[in-house]
Formats: structure tokens, C-alpha cells, sequence
């Protein structure tokens, strides 16, 4: 029997990913949708069967077996929230929260509601789980380097590069895979320490934008941050530097997971997301001055995210997931809470380049 779906968000991410991909898995039907713009409402043609409606208070749990939240990023935990505490399980796009406070809303509607499941998309890879297979051949794990760097990237959607609505910018988006990534890893060990830095050198010029994204342009000034340096160190001593940026000089998008050990190391070069700007990858084995190629899977560009719901129906089901989500979330947002608070504190005039 399919698991009754209501895809809340009809932005790009609910519009172009979610819904296409839902309806083309047998596991799942599309039974509604949900967007509190009428344009959006008006816009959508689901054909019958699929109601539309204008707030997730109209939503019953008789007749929605699970919640697929794709909406802009302040309105995460809210949402998710209500329909938690109605006892409808919800799937969540990235970022599940923008603060400590939020997680404890979450955690609060959970114990008493429905369980939250978290959209993560990079663990889900199947580069990432080749690498995976390398990490217990490499002793004790030392260092971790983590990047994402696009050629031209900015989203430009208004409320994607606004912090009171996004809760910052390109580490709140794209860091937040890459602490997901390194999570499926090494485990989702908290973080002891945490340095950072940001700036800002490209996110309010014309020409660096998401070419792949049919976002409407932002109509007011970005006050988020564009790139994000920064060392961390784990609580179980493993340091990890991070490097991601939504635009840079580089010619391609590049994605970066390199795993340093006492006997060895594996680096896997690729480019995550939907980017036409790619990348080769390349997965490979380092020890003693030898370096070994290994044989990664072909893949279609966002099969990670079909893979992500081949699984769903399985977590839906195992009442053991209740609560692994929030926890995980949890540890993201504290470290990106550190990280911007780190950056404020060594904060330096922005760089003349393209002024």
C-alpha cells in the first residue's frame, strides 16, 4: 500500500525535486500539497486526487500518512512542529532548525507527536558510502578536510540569502551536508571546539548566481555570508577543517571529503548537488607514497536523493528513528551557532576585490 503524501512548499526545492520525485516512486502517492501563496496555489496543476490547500492546519492525519516540508527555512521548525503535534511524521528538508531553541520546539512537538525524519542528501551518495568503506582500513582517524566550493552558485531566491529568513548563508546551506557527510562518517560526535571565519565578496554582484535554479532574483541586499573557512575539533579528538563557498575563481564545482588516519589516507574528489559545473569523480587510497584509484559507481546526477526515499518507508516504520534526527540537528546548529559566533568576534572590513 503507497504512504499518502502531502508535499508542503511549492518553491524549487518541493516544485522540482520532491514532487517529481514522489510521483514517480511506487512507495509513495501524492495526496496534497501545501503553499501559503495563492500565486504558487494557483500555479500548481496536480491533476485530481491531489487537494491544495493553504496551511498545514487543513491537513488530517487520517488522510496523510507523512509530510514532505520544503519551505523557506524560518518557517522549518514552525511547520514542522504543527504537523508533528497533529501526529503526522515528517520528512524535513535541510536545515531541520536554525537555532538550539528551535530544537527544543522540535523535540518538544515530537515526544508528544508523530516522528521527524531528516532530509540528507550527501550520506545518501554512492561515493560517500564508497569512501565509508575505506575508513576502517586507515587506523586511527586524525583529520578530516571538508569542502564545497561552487564556480558560480549564489541562490537567488529573496528569502535564500536574507538571515532573519535563512538563518545565515552558505553554511546553514551547503555546510550543512557537509557536517551531515562527515556525521555518516565518523558518527555524530558534538564538536569541542570551533574556529571560523566568513565573507562576503560575491553574494550581492550580478553574473555569480545558480544558473540550474529558476529562483526569482532577490529584490533586497544579501546580509548573508557567501563563503565559510573554518577548524573544528571533534570531542573524540578528530580535527576537521571546512571550506565551502556558493562562488569562487574556481572553474568547476568542486566537492571535497578527505579522511586522514595513522596508515593511511582516502580522498574523495566530486561535486555534490545539481550543478552542471562538475567535477570528475574520483575516489583514492593513499599509503607510504602509493596512491590507489578506486573503482567508484555510476551514478545520474540526484540519485541521492531517489536513494533517500527507497528507505523512508523503512524509517517510518522503526520506532527506534524517534528522536535520532533532532539529536543530530541538534549538533549541526550548535556548531554553526560556535562557527558565526567565532566569525563575529575576528570579523575584519570586507575585501576592496569588486568594490
Amino acid at each position: 500500500m503507497s504512504v499518502r503524501v502531502a508535499v508542503v512548499g511549492l518553491g524549487w526545492a518541493g516544485r522540482e525535486l520532491w514532487l517529481s520525485l514522489l510521483r514517480e516512486h511506487p512507495d509513495f502517492e501524492v495526496v496534497a500539497v501545501v503553499d501559503a501563496d495563492p500565486a504558487a496555489r494557483a500555479a500548481f496543476d496536480g491533476g485530481p486526487g491531489v487537494a491544495v490547500h493553504a496551511s498545514v492546519a487543513e491537513l488530517a492525519a487520517a488522510a496523510v500518512d507523512l509530510a514532505v516540508v520544503a519551505v523557506p527555512n524560518h518557517l522549518h521548525a514552525s511547520v514542522a512542529a504543527a504537523l508533528l503535534t497533529k501526529r503526522i511524521p515528517v520528512f524535513m528538508e535541510k536545515p531541520v532548525c536554525l537555532s538550539t531553541a528551535e530544537a527544543d520546539l522540535l523535540d518538544a512537538a515530537e515526544r508528544g507527536g508523530a516522528v521527524l525524519l531528516a532530509g540528507s542528501a550527501a550520506r545518501h551518495r554512492g561515493d560517500i558510502a564508497a569512501l565509508g568503506g575505506l575508513i576502517p582500513d586507515l587506523g586511527g582517524v586524525r583529520h578530516v578536510c571538508l569542502g564545497w566550493v561552487r564556480s558560480r552558485g549564489v541562490p537567488r531566491a529573496g528569502w535564500f540569502t536574507q538571515r532573519d529568513k535563512a538563518g545565515g548563508g552558505v553554511l546553514f546551506d551547503l555546510g550543512w551536508h557537509l557536517f551531515d557527510a562527515l556525521a555518516s562518517l565518523l558518527g555524530p560526535v558534538p564538536f569541542a571546539q570551533v574556529v571560523g571565519s566568513t565573507t562576503d565578496d560575491f553574494v550581492n554582484l550580478g553574473g555569480w548566481g545558480a544558473a540550474w535554479r529558476q529562483d526569482r532574483p532577490a529584490g533586497d541586499t544579501a546580509d548573508v555570508e557567501d563563503t565559510a573557512r573554518g577548524f573544528l575539533v571533534r570531542e573524540d579528538g578528530v580535527s576537521v577543517s571546512l571550506l565551502t563557498s556558493w562562488a569562487s575563481h574556481e572553474p568547476l564545482d568542486l566537492s571535497l571529503v578527505r579522511v586522514e588516519g595513522s596508515t593511511g589516507v582516502a580522498e574523495l574528489r566530486c561535486t555534490f548537488g545539481f550543478s552542471p559545473n562538475r567535477a570528475e569523480p574520483v575516489l583514492t587510497l593513499m599509503r607510504e607514497g602509493a596512491t590507489t584509484r578506486v573503482d567508484l559507481p555510476a551514478e545520474p546526477i540526484g540519485a541521492e536523493y531517489r536513494r533517500q526515499l527507497d528507505g523512508l518507508t523503512a524509517l517510518l516504520a522503526d520506532p527506534g528513528n524517534r528522536g535520532k534526527a533532532i539529536a543530530e540537528a541538534r549538533t549541526n546548529v550548535a556548531t554553526i551557532e560556535s562557527f558565526y559566533a567565532s566569525a563575529r568576534a575576528s570579523a575584519r572590513p570586507a575585501s576592496p576585490a569588486y568594490q
